[in-house]
Order: structure tokens, then sequence, then C-alpha cells
């Protein structure tokens, strides 16, 4: 089904548009919420709630792309889920890709202006359309999908040192470029 027609199902408040975006991006969705979560429970608990937040946001948007779309919002989930599961442990993959992210864009708690957030936002869009497509697939493989480097080195190929070179390189160009933007890092 097009996403087109699957937005209109949800536009119709039509019930089986949740079965039709579970069957067209469940899959999608399951590999960021396990990325993150690791629990098939939790997992499934955040799938179900993703489901429930675009039935709920779909008649007030009218999202250009769907599956980033429902991607955005399952990784948002699963991040609050994380956070909240993990106020005595750590989930150790999620953590080291948040913490090789920390020098270059630390939430500070000063930063609530969201006029600032937003661009931000689009200095760091900006940045990953400047470089190639296999440094931005990695890029986002690793701090959006949470992958593992062993993960992205089976899916691209590279070897694990390549991989981590090109996100430390990543991330040092990043940070300049960030602050080349005036953002105070």
């Amino acid at each position: 089904m097009e996403d087109t027609a699957l937005i209109g199902l949800y536009w119709q408040r039509d019930e089986t548009a949740i079965e039709a975006t579970a069957t067209k991006y469940g899959g999608l969705c399951g590999s960021i919420a396990r990325n993150i979560l690791k629990a098939p429970e939790d997992c499934e608990e955040c799938l179900n709630d993703t489901y429930f937040a675009v039935w709920n946001a779909i008649p007030e948007q009218r999202p250009s792309r769907f599956s980033v779309f429902v991607s955005r919002i399952t990784r948002n989930l699963a991040l609050k889920k994380w956070e909240y599961l993990s106020a005595a442990k750590r989930n150790p993959a999620a953590v080291v890709s948040l913490e090789e992210l920390g020098d270059c864009v630390s939430g500070t708690d000063d930063v609530e202006d969201e006029m600032e957030n937003r661009r931000i936002e689009r200095i760091i869009d900006a940045f990953l359309w400047e470089q190639s497509r296999e440094k931005r697939d990695v890029f986002i493989r690793r701090y959006w999908y949470f992958d593992s480097i062993g993960a992205i080195c089976e899916a691209t190929g590279f070897s694990e040192s390549k991989v981590k070179s090109m996100l430390l390189a990543m991330r040092r160009k990043l940070r300049d470029y960030l602050e080349s933007e005036g953002v105070e890092i």
C-alpha cells in the first residue's frame, strides 16, 4: 500500500490503517526499538505505543514522508522507555552511541528554546547532506538507529576499523561545523 493511501486511511479514521502500518513498517520500527530497548516485551510495547501515537497524530498532521514520521515516533518512544527503564541499569549500546556524540551536541538544560533546537536540527541536517552517502549512512545507522559497530560492518561490508575511523572523523567534522555555525558546544 502506498503511503498516501495509508495516510488517507488514518484521515478516514479507518482502523485498518494500523494493521497496514504494522505490515509495511513493523520491521523498520521493530529494528529501531530492538536496538534501543533489547527486551522483546519492551519492544512490543513500544510498537503498540507507536501505532497509537500515529493514530492520534495523523488527523493533526499529514506527513510528507510517512516512513520517517513513524520511525521518529518509534525512536522517541523507545528512548523515553529506555530512560525510564535505565534509572538503575544502562543499555551499553545506546549509552556508548550517545556518549560518542556528547562532545558534538551536548544536551544542556539551558537550551529550552524550541527555535534554537530547530536551527540546530537544520544545521545537522545540512552537514549530513554535505557528506558522502556512505558516510551519512554509517552516521545515521549509528546515531539514529543505534546500530552496533558490528551491525554497521555487516550491512556495509566495511571493516570495524574503517567504521570507527569514519565515525570519529564525522564527529570531529560535525563539532567544527556546529561551531562554525555559531552553535555553542
